[in-house]
């Protein structure tokens, strides 16, 4: 299993929003196809089929637990598990 998969099933479980490391949760949307855009402290992120534009900011080292779980969501809704 790779470094990906296993952030993504940590990531899909929703047991440690607040573990998860910011750069990895960058790398993972950046893997799935989308683009990064860094506005000041903003990482947005945007991707031709997908309506949602995840924008992260970082919580120290770790990605914000509210964020973590919007992407969550957009794997989930638009089923992205299968591309990592």
């Amino acid at each position: 299993m790779s470094k990906w998969d296993k952030l993504l099933d940590m990531i899909l479980r929703g047991s440690s929003d607040a573990n998860i490391p910011f750069n990895d949760l960058c790398g993972l949307l950046e893997r799935l196809g989308f683009d990064r855009r860094i506005h000041g402290s903003h990482n947005v992120f945007r991707r031709a089929d997908i309506v949602e534009r995840p924008n992260l900011q970082r919580s120290g080292n770790k990605a914000k637990p509210y964020q973590v779980k919007q992407v969550r969501n957009i794997i989930l809704k638009y089923r992205l598990r299968d591309e990592v």
